[in-house]
């Protein structure tokens, strides 16, 4: 059986049918004041190595997220069937002192682990509390209604799935139950794009133009192009654009996306992924003479918001999202909520997601 690297992180080494016993010595031993538990936070891998590295990201998340975490990665590959399993706590400190832990079980399944993978996870869960599951990597046969039918909330990340749209085909029939709230960590990425952007509509020079809006350019990395669709979803769906009635073919159309107003207008759109981009960093509305723009270089911790128009300039910075992925999972356990934005735009980005 494969061994997963440096198990030390991953604390003390135990057999599964002694799991309770083993976290019940851990905390006697503890010097401890409180075992915090808000949640099962479960994180699951198909990358065999990936137990250190989210042990480290726990041990970030549960600074500010009281939870049990459960961590499992398998080795489908591995001809040897087995499984391992490690126990150990994350602990905040005040004044040199433990006063806040969490408790962490880690598990490395090897050759087929379709049951098993589901018995220890469930298993260890406790009971009273709602399961968040961070799903990292592509979906794969393993998720399926066994699984996600006991999941509160179910995390995803799209800028690591090779094919979106046939990745979020797969979510369709899960989605279907309202109680179930999935959230997309590319989604995330444009929260506060989307604040800058709502922002500046407040200006009154913006918002007498959102009607005369004609061209919408969204910069993204190539790694983050499919924020840059739900953030055009977004835009399109509050805007109550529909897809343009007339193709349109000319040379500097192709690649664009076209949709029609209210009133009959025609809007160009664009997303272009650029190497030296930052997740996302530049939205561009135009209308006329009035320029909408949000900006984030690279590396920048702010998001740049300008409105011009016709002499009239108006400029702010704003925080910006998180770059890495603890900082966006951190971000969206302190929201919360129901997501139904999310849902209420998947529509339009997964008929814009058909297109590219």
């Amino acid at each position: 059986m494969s061994v997963p690297n440096d198990c030390t992180i991953l604390g003390k080494e135990v057999e599964i049918g002694e799991i309770d016993v083993e976290l019940k010595r851990l905390w006697e031993a503890d010097e401890a004041r409180t075992n915090a538990s808000l949640m099962n936070f479960a994180v699951y891998s198909e990358d065999s190595s990936a137990l250190s590295k989210n042990s480290e990201m726990v041990r970030e998340i549960t600074r500010e997220h009281a939870c049990r975490a459960i961590l499992v990665a398998v080795d489908r590959d591995d001809p040897e069937v087995g499984m391992r399993a490690w126990v150990t706590a994350h602990c905040n400190l005040a004044n040199g002192n433990k006063t806040v832990c969490c408790e962490q079980l880690a598990f490395h399944l090897a050759g087929r682990v379709s049951g098993r993978f589901r018995n220890t996870i469930f298993a260890n869960l406790q009971s009273d509390l709602p399961l968040i599951f961070w799903w990292q990597g592509e979906l794969t046969e393993r998720f399926d209604d066994r699984i996600y039918s006991l999941i509160q909330r179910l995390v995803v990340d799209s800028a690591d799935w090779a094919n979106p749209l046939e990745q979020f085909q797969r979510l369709k029939e899960p989605m279907l139950n309202e109680n179930l709230v999935v959230q997309d960590l590319s989604w995330t990425r444009t929260y506060h794009i989307r604040l800058g952007i709502a922002a500046m509509f407040d200006d009154p020079h913006a918002q007498d133009v959102i009607t005369g809006i004609q061209k919408v350019n969204i910069v993204t990395s190539p790694d983050c192009e499919t924020s840059g669709i739900q953030l055009l979803s977004w835009i399109v769906t509050q805007c109550g654009w529909l897809p343009a009635q007339e193709l349109i073919e000319t040379e500097a159309a192709r690649g664009s996306y076209h949709f029609e107003n209210t009133h009959g207008g025609v809007i160009e759109a664009k997303v272009t992924a650029e190497e030296d981009s930052s997740p996302i960093s530049l939205v561009e509305i135009i209308a006329g003479d009035v320029r909408l723009s949000v900006t984030r270089p690279k590396g920048d911790h702010l998001i740049h918001l300008r409105v011009e128009a016709d002499g009239y300039v108006s400029e702010q910075s704003t925080p910006a999202d998180s770059m890495d992925s603890v900082g966006l999972m951190r971000d969206q356990l302190s929201r919360g909520g129901k997501n139904s934005l999310f849902r209420k735009v998947l529509p339009t980005f997964m008929e814009l997601l058909s297109q590219k």
